[in-house]
């Protein structure tokens, strides 16, 4: 964990990040799931068996900065989230986890909604 927080307090939000790259195929990833709103793939990182990212199309770089007109995009990145971790066997519960800027340890100024299973959570998570 140490690592992403030392990324996420040198990223900055603006311009490009490796997530539109992901979505344009410009690089490879392991995508588990697409749509016309989203797309969803394994993290590189992973912190748990199972971790996979759920991020819009839409370049929303914070959650913070999400307004009222993305509320329905919002939602349909929870429904999917939902899905797919029903579909990889999630079946015993799962977390779900969005970095927020510096303090929030957000190293990729591109929204996307962590979701990580396989085993039991701790709590409290940091």
């Amino acid at each position: 964990m140490a690592d992403e927080v030392t990324k996420a307090q040198g990223a900055a939000p603006g311009g490009d990040t490796i997530f539109g790259k992901i979505l344009r195929k410009e690089i490879p990833a392991k995508i588990i799931y697409e749509d016309d709103k989203c797309m969803a793939f394994h993290d590189v990182n992973p912190q748990a068996p199972t971790h996979f990212l759920v991020i819009p199309r839409k370049p929303i770089s914070r959650l913070s900065e999400a307004d009222d007109g993305d509320t329905e995009l919002l939602g349909h990145l929870m429904v999917k989230a939902k899905q797919i971790a029903k579909d990889v066997g999630l079946t015993n519960g799962f977390r779900l986890v969005v970095n927020d800027g510096k303090d929030g340890a957000q190293s990729v100024y591109h929204l996307h909604i962590h979701v990580l299973g396989g085993r039991q959570m701790q709590w409290p998570p940091g």
